[in-house]
């Protein structure tokens, strides 16, 4: 087999190639997202990692246009699924028809969903029944569907970018560990700073809105992907990540607020998912491997919707953020 590890000389070429890219990437995204760095930072960090991310935040604060504006920045095909009570789990996957040809033979034909794209926003993704969530469980982890028991290959590369609403719970079916868990990243979306606010107010009343372009193509999105897990990662940073994660479980810490206070903790997969993260944030960064910096900035975006708090009735338990934050700290 043909070794396919870089030299040192080419890693850094190509590093340096694709944060000049991203740089770009993130330039345009920002002609229609203002004052967002560290969601659009976190979106693109879990896109190049080969993930998926939850974006959660109230209505109005651009999460579409997020979506929509990633994906002509990096030259991905797009599709928006609006998730409502009585959308059908064939109204994402796709449906198979019965054709007749003209000398009467008739034939089953397979019509593809939208979740047969590049990027797709699955917004409001809790207002759909349990049902329809899990259509995307497959999609999402294993990146093809089956549907009459054929296979069908979802186009490469294949990301979901979810959007939540944490206000409004009437109505809707909150969802399962096990789907939480197929997203990479937890992104909170809060309100905009009065800078940015003023920006917006003056940028997006005049009737004119400053298109956003290609800055990437798929191919070039996939060559980056696979020069992130090509990134090194020091020693500290593997022993600060699985410090982390295992400080946060209650069945494996020393820390006695985890002990009393957390349900149950992370999985392995949230570190894969934060080694992965890190990487791709230290290359959005122009670095060439993660630091504890990386680390402790993504512990609660990996963390927060892989762990779960007990009850406290005396009211004085920490949020879980900044439980999570503290332990990241103290991981290093």
């Amino acid at each position: 087999m043909a070794d396919t590890t870089l030299s040192p000389e080419t890693a850094v070429a190509d590093a340096d190639a694709a944060t000049e890219a991203l740089a770009r990437v993130k330039s345009e995204i920002g002609r229609a997202i203002f004052g967002q760095e560290r969601v659009i930072e976190l979106a693109l960090a879990a896109v190049l990692a080969g993930g998926h991310a939850l974006l959660i935040g109230a209505p109005g604060l651009a999460k579409t246009r997020l979506v929509e504006a990633m994906g002509t920045a990096l030259g991905l095909a797009n599709q928006r699924i609006q998730f409502t009570p009585d959308l059908m789990p064939s109204d994402i996957l796709g449906s198979e028809v019965l054709d007749e040809s003209p000398g009467g033979q008739r034939t089953f034909r397979f019509l593809k969903g939208p979740v047969f794209t590049q990027l797709l926003m699955a917004d409001e993704i809790n207002r759909a029944s349990p049902r329809t969530q899990s259509a995307l469980l497959q999609a999402m982890q294993e990146k093809h569907v089956t549907v009459a028991g054929v296979r069908h290959d979802l186009p490469a590369p294949f990301h979901v970018l979810a959007t939540q609403n944490p206000i409004e719970q009437e109505g809707t079916y909150p969802l399962p560990e096990a789907q939480l868990d197929r997203f990479l990243l937890k992104v909170d979306v809060t309100y905009p700073d009065l800078d940015t606010e003023r920006r917006i107010l003056i940028e997006t009343t005049r009737g004119s809105d400053a298109p956003v372009r290609p800055a990437l193509d798929a191919g070039r999105l996939m060559a980056i992907q696979a020069l992130v897990r090509q990134m090194p990662v020091g020693e500290k940073i593997v022993g600060a990540i699985l410090n982390l994660i295992r400080e946060a479980r209650p069945e494996q810490t020393s820390d006695a607020r985890v002990k009393r206070l957390v349900d149950w903790g992370p999985s392995p997969r949230a570190g894969q998912a934060l080694m992965l993260a890190a990487r791709s944030r230290a290359l959005l960064r122009g670095r060439l491997a993660p630091s504890m910096e990386d680390v402790e900035a993504l512990a609660e975006p990996c963390l927060g919707h892989r762990m779960s708090m007990r009850y406290d009735p005396t009211g004085e338990a920490p949020k879980l953020s900044d439980l999570i934050n503290d332990l990241a700290r103290k991981a290093g």
